[in-house]
């Protein structure tokens, strides 16, 4: 079996009974307990469920019954995501790792599309840093190179994939954490539409999404398809596609207008191994027949954003049901104190802001250009441990490389706009740098054409860390 596989290929073999799935789990069990130490990406296991799980699946097999898509194939969770039986510590010491009594919605999808649920991933406290640590459980190192973050904060998700411990892994975003992570260890993360995967709780003002990381275009289609099955029961839902998303991939697109964004909108610096990223993107683009452009997007207001990383996410912070908010990490509770010092107004007028200006932002596309591309990141991936520690002695300045590598992925999370990250490009110090297309409001579909179209030219999925093959 071939650890860097796809979940698409790995379900097609079960099927035909090429690989059986107790093969698959056992093949990933031994190569976390091998690579997973030095990388730390898993942050609990189930080893004895999964085999378990896996063996029931094998059964189904050799009895003839009707398999699921990806039926027999392991996934992780994140550890913001609950599972029945499983812990949900939120990557926090302020946690308590006792079993939770709910499912969400997105993982009783995967589990109704066959897959098997092996651990759970590593997130910085409460998913709110752009890099995997925390005092919890440590730092999540890039399987490129250990010595660099994996980003976040699914960057436990993307880690496990990138060294193959796993071939897919559930993620989530809410200001960029399946695209930064997914750029930083050369992956394919794809952001849903708002609404897309059902959800309970539509988190910090409807921002976050639930996803996952994957190394191709196809699975990462195909498991949206899986993941987006409707749920009468959340209180709004993405328009239905034309088609399953799979069948877009490989499907012609068209002429498509092409903006191009090489200057970050918050203002900072972007890093030329970044801009090279888009630019080569932009270059492959063309020689498919899209018309190629510079391209300057209204983006929001300084109020927005500002309302959007401070009144929102505070607020959302300062409602979590901590077990211990003593115990969280020390930028966070400087937030949960900065909360407290507002009224309500100001949520409000925030959230009021943010959603008035997303209707100019969000009619760009298809009037200005079809599809906007940008680097992923202004910056490559940062030292391992480096955010952390600079969240955490500066909580109230401005943080560079944190905004470097949320400048291009948290508009999207504000307007609601689909968004992949494709692994296009590879630094002078061997490091991925991924380039970011956004999609127009609902249109999932063109993003899988694009990147399906990108993967055949630049054959991404063929490259592995190579110290971990």
């Amino acid at each position: 079996m071939d650890p860097f596989d796809s979940a698409v290929r790995l379900a097609q073999a079960v099927r035909k009974r090429e690989l059986s799935p107790v093969e698959i789990v056992d093949a990933y069990l031994e190569r976390i307990d091998r690579f997973d130490p030095e990388i730390g990406a898993f942050v609990w296991r189930n080893d004895e469920d999964v085999r378990r799980a896996a063996r029931r699946a094998e059964q189904a097999v050799m009895d003839g019954e009707e398999l699921a898509a990806f039926h027999g194939v392991p996934i992780p969770i994140k550890d913001l995501t609950m599972v029945a039986g499983q812990p949900a510590t939120f990557g926090s010491r302020g946690m308590s790792d006792a079993p939770r009594t709910s499912t969400d919605p997105v993982v009783t999808r995967l589990l109704d599309a066959g897959f098997l649920l092996m651990g759970r991933t590593s997130t910085p406290d409460m998913g709110m840093l752009t890099a995997t640590e925390s005092s919890r459980y440590g730092i999540t190192r890039n399987p490129w190179n250990p010595a660099f973050s994996s980003g976040g904060s699914s960057g436990g998700a993307a880690a496990a994939v990138a060294a193959g411990l796993a071939p897919v892994a559930h993620a989530n975003d809410g200001g960029g954490s399946i695209r930064m992570p997914a750029s930083c260890c050369g992956l394919v993360g794809l952001k849903p539409s708002r609404g897309r995967v059902p959800q309970y709780l539509a988190a910090w003002e409807h921002a976050t999404v639930e996803g996952a990381i994957t190394r191709t275009v196809s699975d990462a289609a195909a498991l949206l398809d899986v993941m987006s099955a409707p749920d009468d029961l959340v209180m709004y839902r993405a328009p239905e596609p034309r088609r399953p998303f799979s069948d877009e991939v490989g499907r012609d697109s068209g002429p498509l207008r092409i903006g191009v964004l090489l200057e970050a909108p918050t203002g900072v610096p972007v890093d030329p191994e970044c801009v090279a990223a888009a630019e080569r993107a932009g270059r492959l683009l063309e020689s498919l027949g899209h018309t190629v452009f510079p391209a300057s997007p209204r983006f929001y207001t300084e109020e927005a954003m500002s309302g959007y990383a401070q009144a929102v996410l505070d607020a959302s912070l300062w409602a979590v049901p901590y077990d211990d908010p003593e115990k969280a990490e020390p930028h966070l509770r400087f937030r949960m104190e900065r909360a407290a010092t507002r009224h309500s107004g100001i949520y409000t007028r925030a959230a009021a802001l943010m959603q008035t200006e997303s209707v100019e932002v969000r009619a760009q596309w298809g009037r200005d250009f079809d599809v906007l591309l940008t680097p992923t990141l202004a910056c490559p991936p940062p030292q391992a441990g480096a955010c952390l520690e600079e969240a955490n002695a500066n909580p109230d300045g401005f943080r560079l490389t944190e905004v470097q590598m949320i400048s291009f992925t948290s508009v999207c999370n504000i307007s609601g706009l689909p968004a992949v990250t494709l692994p296009v490009h590879t630094s002078s110090d061997g490091l991925p740098i991924g380039a970011h297309l956004i999609g127009g409001p609902w249109n999932e579909a063109v993003l899988v054409r694009l990147a399906s179209a990108l993967e055949e030219l630049d054959g991404w999925p063929t490259r592995h860390p190579p110290h971990l093959t």
